[in-house]
């Protein structure tokens, strides 16, 4: 017989995913994984037979239990596990963070009874067993419950909603050890077929490899048809990606990339202010509404918008100086919090607060507004 398992759809930013309680799925973590597989129907490349999208957007577990007796979780009101569900290979990645859907984690914990509501505000503290850090979100709530109403838009998401703050400012350095994790702004990388090229390696929310999209013989302004359609394009930007890895510790064996680790670090193609056309929203972006424009590559393929934790990565690294992101950022950046980021579908803003201390960069503020929206909520049966 089929064990039936509660399930809460909720969709938060330009991602969504499953959330589940942590004491409904197996303690043994592959009998959990395979449950997660079957839950979205994986693998399949079409994910017919569960609740997966076929797409990386939409194929992303989140699980919330209690708070856990840690010193690194002190304060927390629960515990949060972000997946990224492989679509066509067995394997659950958890190496990265969604930072789109951690907007949904707080509201979920006060749908669910497991953070009391108060109004007009709920802060809530979530300790993220990826990143060994812990994570706040701040929920507008209204009559005890999450307010999902409101007038804040998010490019790529239809229609507006009440705006969730979340903030990943704790998470710099948790994949490698520190925000940079060569202790350098930018470095040079020898690529196949290339040459050598500048990067900037920064790890805030997740680790990320920045490169000049001139340097691919880009624009920076292509869309995401564009980029998949380009087979050897998309090769040297895993490449690119799989020896930043080795680069910043975060594996061993930049052949293993691909498999391994297939969501992080993430590939970031930089360029200036620009305009370009929203092929979403079918309109001109002009120069003037962003302070950078760039382009990320996730699980292979060019991302339809902008990841929450690469929004929070990219706005920091524009505040350090020698940086691509940095190079390239309108120079009013350089010393107001807002920096305004120009992706697929639109624009998207993050605060973003550096102060030196030392020889260090200490990260003070690093912000993502989103919405989020249960969905729907029932019972998965996982044969």
């Amino acid at each position: 017989m089929p064990t039936p398992i509660r399930c809460v759809i909720m969709r938060g930013g330009t991602s969504k995913g499953v959330y589940l309680r942590e004491a409904d799925l197996p303690s043994d973590p592959a009998a959990r994984d395979r449950a997660i597989l079957r839950i979205f129907g994986s693998p399949d490349k079409r994910q017919v037979d569960g609740l997966g999208g076929a797409d990386p957007l939409t194929s992303k577990v989140c699980v919330i239990g209690p708070p856990r007796d840690l010193p690194q979780a002190a304060g927390a009101q629960l515990t949060y596990t972000f997946g990224q569900v492989e679509i066509d290979q067995p394997h659950v990645d958890y190496h990265s963070l969604c930072g789109n859907l951690t907007s949904g984690v707080g509201a979920f914990a006060i749908w669910e009874n497991m953070v009391a509501p108060v109004e007009p505000v709920t802060t809530v503290r979530i300790y993220n067993t990826n990143l060994d850090r812990i994570l706040i979100c701040e929920v507008p709530v209204k009559n005890g419950r999450p307010l999902e109403t409101g007038d804040y838009a998010v490019p790529g998401v239809p229609g507006t909603g009440a705006r969730i703050l979340v903030d990943l400012a704790a998470t710099a350095g948790s994949a490698t050890g520190a925000l940079l994790p060569t202790g350098n702004p930018t470095d040079r990388m020898e690529v196949p077929g290339l040459g050598t090229i500048k990067v900037s390696y920064v790890d805030i929310g997740n680790a990320h490899v920045f490169v000049r999209a001139r340097d691919l013989g880009l624009k920076g302004t292509e869309t995401a048809a564009e980029i998949d359609a380009n087979a050897p394009l998309r090769a040297t930007l895993e490449t690119i990606r799989s020896q930043a890895g080795v680069v910043m510790g975060m594996y061993p064996d930049a052949s293993r990339a691909t498999a391994e680790s297939p969501a992080t670090p993430f590939v970031a193609m930089i360029s200036p202010p620009q305009d370009y056309r929203d092929a979403i929203n079918d309109r001109t972006v002009g120069a003037g509404e962003c302070d950078i424009v760039s382009r990320l590559m996730f699980m292979q393929q060019m991302h339809k918008t902008y990841a929450g934790t690469s929004t929070v990565c990219t706005g920091i690294a524009a505040k350090i100086p020698g940086t691509i992101v940095h190079e390239a950022a309108r120079r009013e950046t350089w010393t107001r919090d807002e920096v305004r980021i120009g992706h697929p579908a639109g624009v998207i803003e993050t605060l973003s607060v550096v102060e030196l201390d030392g020889n260090d960069y200490v990260v003070k503020r690093a912000t993502l507004g989103r919405t989020a929206r249960r969905i729907m909520e029932g019972t998965v049966y996982v044969p």
